[in-house]
């Protein structure tokens, strides 16, 4: 079991999840941080790796490659979820819109990542005419929590973020709310889609979603952690990974595997 793009002080806000999936399923579950998409695609698709969250620019790729298939999300009592990509820059930075990005440093997470690289490189070249290494200088953080703090430490001059995982910061007083702005805005994409291997025994699926969907949430250490959702929700990868594979399309991806 695993959530991706956050740090493994995350397996204690999991383990009364954990142990709810022991109890549904009858099997032994353990979670386990990643160190990139990457391998926890491999991870997968070697087999090890059972049940799993992938951030939103690695589901496609762990759908196509991995045998991956997403079937719930963090969502709300009406049927609300998702995140917004925002492009963040410190709080006294001059720079007051995208277009002033130019010649600057900015900072994405990795080259899998829907709004921490795929969406900005996609929004950015078609509003405002900027390519990476043409007109900026990117880097790589690794991850949104790096990106956010990076900023925030004015080690970048500006970055792509989840601003899901950075109000999450800002909760947990990790980085103070006061020393970032931001200047962009995206849409709203689907988060982390939580999903299970394609060769799983079909009656042992049917517990992973019964553990997924029946998880009470009032008083756990998930809903202390993500306080604005209180449930998962069915999603489909057809349905609500479009628009993902709309930006992956515009901007020349191809889920190709090695």
């Amino acid at each position: 079991m695993r959530r991706p793009k956050d740090p493994a002080v995350y397996a204690k806000a999991w383990d009364g999840f954990v142990k709810y999936m022991e109890q549904t399923t009858g099997k032994k579950v353990v979670f386990f941080p990643v160190q990139s998409n990457a391998a926890e695609i491999e991870a997968m698709r070697s087999g090890r790796l059972h049940v799993a969250g992938f951030n939103t620019g690695s589901n496609p790729i762990a759908v196509n490659c991995a045998g991956f298939v997403p079937f719930a999300i963090m969502g709300t009592k009406d049927g609300q979820f998702g995140y917004e990509m925002e492009l963040i820059v410190p709080a006294d930075s001059p720079i007051k819109t995208p277009a002033d990005l130019k010649g600057k440093k900015v900072a994405f997470t990795s080259p899998t990542s829907n709004s921490g690289f795929k969406a900005p490189s996609a929004i950015l070249k078609a509003d405002f005419d900027l390519e990476a290494n043409r007109d900026f200088t990117p880097v790589f953080s690794g991850k949104h929590d790096n990106s956010v703090i990076g900023v925030a430490n004015k080690d970048y001059d500006a970055a792509a973020i989840a601003n899901e995982v950075m109000f999450r910061m800002f909760d947990r007083k990790v980085v103070d709310r006061a020393k970032i702005r931001s200047i962009y805005k995206s849409e709203t994409f689907p988060t982390t889609g939580y999903g299970y291997a394609h060769n799983l025994d079909p009656a042992l699926v049917e517990k992973i979603k019964q553990a997924f969907f029946t998880f009470p949430w009032e008083g756990s250490a998930l809903k202390a952690e993500f306080k604005n959702e209180d449930r998962f929700i069915p999603i489909t990868y057809r349905k609500d990974w479009s628009v993902i594979r709309k930006i992956d399309a515009a901007s020349g991806v191809k889920y190709t595997c090695k």
